[in-house]
């Protein structure tokens, strides 16, 4: 029993470890692959390296992004790192309506 004791505890830390760290990051990557591949024309995307803009056409491996009219990019698919919807665009911009940021005039 003794020599099973420090296997048992080295088999309980590499347990630990891929619990921890190695599963939560295939999951996140398997989330952005579905992601990748359900892209549809009009969807407006965030580009991994903040360039935000609206597909415009889409293949096998890469997109077309619209950053401003008649301003295209075309990108790889995983380039892609967020698709932005209407709804969250506007509840993330939408100033608020504070006393303090707007005085009242008499």
């Amino acid at each position: 029993m003794d020599t099973v004791a420090p296997f048992l505890i080295l088999l309980a830390i590499a347990a630990l470890f891929w619990l921890a760290i190695i599963r939560p990051q295939q999951r996140r990557q398997q989330t952005m692959r579905r992601m990748q591949t359900d892209l549809s024309m009009g969807d407006e995307v965030m580009l991994t390296s903040g360039i935000i803009g609206v597909l415009r056409s889409l293949d096998e491996e890469t997109v077309q992004i619209e950053v401003s009219e008649g301003v295209t990019f075309r990108v790889v698919r995983g380039a892609v790192g967020q698709v932005r919807t209407p709804a969250a665009r506007d509840e993330n911009t939408e100033p608020a309506a504070d006393a303090a940021a707007e005085p009242e005039e008499n």
